[in-house]
């Protein structure tokens, strides 16, 4: 994948899109069933050299009472994402994040990431929300 249009067009026709910006998607995976669902965020990012890269994030719970070493340990651990707190409705949120260069993304990647980020958000959320099914 080239750019991010041909990102669109993929994760289109492939996902149920419950978000579509410019350079901003929002895949919701059905999990467990129909039983659960996550939403896994796409953005495209800029480094410094101009050097294009997908972002694909899932928002997990928000951080309140939740332990900070424990979360450091997981991103320590962790082969799949990093933990990083972003903000929704002013909210700041526990998040599951990772980036990918353009030059290494075809359709299968994007496919594995978008199901790795969502499964592995949604084992997060249930383990830090009591089973719940926040998001």
């Amino acid at each position: 994948m080239q750019n991010f249009e041909q990102i669109r067009g993929h994760v289109q026709a492939n996902f149920h899109v419950t978000t579509n910006e410019p350079y901003v998607l929002c895949a919701e995976l059905s999990l467990e069933g129909g039983r659960r669902h996550q939403s896994v965020f796409l953005a495209e990012l800029e480094d410094d050299d101009g050097r294009r890269f997908l972002r694909a994030s899932t928002i997990i719970a928000p951080i309140t009472g939740i332990d900070a070493r424990r979360m450091l340990a997981f991103n320590w651990q962790s082969r799949v994402g990093w933990l990083a707190i972003g903000e929704l409705d002013g909210v700041p949120y526990l998040q599951l994040c990772e980036n990918r260069p353009y030059d290494a993304l075809d359709a299968a990647e994007i496919d594995r990431l978008i199901l790795q980020i969502g499964g592995q958000g949604d084992r997060m959320e249930r383990l830090l929300s009591a089973g719940g099914d926040l998001l």
